[in-house]
């Protein structure tokens, strides 16, 4: 997995989170396959299409939290990750 202060793209712009579908028992393969990144500042109460229940790992970048719900709307349990 990437170190939480090695969140940028290729155009270089900060990400505050990424989060990864494949799941492994292996850490060094537990960030694989499909990539969400999460972009500073924002607020999306549902997630994308295929991605509902499916994240598996997640970073997140320096200075950033990210909220997640356990239902959609913003609704549910609530749980924050930071780096």
């Amino acid at each position: 997995c990437p170190a939480p202060a090695d969140l940028r793209p290729l155009n270089g712009t900060r990400l505050c989170a990424l989060l990864y579908k494949d799941n492994s028992p292996y850490y060094d393969q537990c960030c694989a396959g499909d990539v969400l990144e999460v972009e500073p500042d924002s607020d999306v109460p549902y997630m994308p299409r295929g991605w509902s229940g499916e994240v598996s790992s997640l970073v997140v970048g320096t200075r950033c939290e990210l909220s997640v719900w356990s239902r959609k709307g913003k609704k549910g349990n609530t749980r924050r990750f930071s780096s």
